[in-house]
């Protein structure tokens, strides 16, 4: 008897409500925390202030982004039984999505993510330094976070993880940049 079973025919979108939000709380606990940090860096060199501003954007970034992926998933629900009811259908139950398991994808996902800045930061000291590892670091975790969200979902990989990366480095310029430009102008 063969105990494996090769499934060539494998609906991969029924991975989509999990992984879009594993994805996109990975994503963003690393652009976001990462982007916090870079920004209180860009006008405080204090290691203790870069640490817990990343640490609070973890915790606030993680419950927000729970919360919204249950509210919003628990939506699509709602809709999609009120359609099943109003015509007379049975829907596949795992088809059907599940609010607390893109909750729980994305706040999970959205801690892993957010780790990396804060991780890399943790342990040093000299401010450029420290900020030349975050960077490093957090691309680094894109690349990877882009390319296991494609390779899960069977896409294609290094447009993915290029696109994450490029919008990774998209958010934290910005953040850093006008962050420098308001902190420079006396408030």
């Amino acid at each position: 008897m063969e105990l494996e079973i090769k499934d060539d025919h494998f609906n991969y979108s029924k991975r989509s409500q999990w992984l879009r939000a594993a994805v996109l709380g990975a994503n963003d606990g690393l652009v976001s925390t990462a982007s916090l940090m870079m920004g209180v860096g860009a006008v405080k060199q204090d290691i203790k202030a870069m640490i817990l501003t990343g640490f609070a954007g973890l915790v606030a970034g993680a419950c927000s982004m729970a919360i919204g992926e249950f509210v919003s998933v628990y939506s699509q629900l709602d809709i999609e039984l009120a359609q099943i009811q109003r015509d007379k259908q049975r829907g596949e139950k795992e088809a059907l999505p599940n609010p607390l398991q893109a909750a729980a994808a994305s706040a999970l996902s959205f801690t892993v993510g957010a780790m990396v800045p804060l991780l890399a930061a943790s342990f040093i000291r000299e401010y450029k330094v420290r900020l030349g590892v975050v960077i490093g670091a957090v691309s680094l975790a894109l690349l990877v976070f882009g390319w296991l969200g494609a390779s899960l979902g069977k896409a294609p990989t290094v447009r993915s993880a290029v696109r994450v990366l490029v919008g990774g480095w998209l958010a934290m310029a910005i953040t850093f940049g006008l962050t420098k430009l308001i902190g420079s102008s006396g408030l």
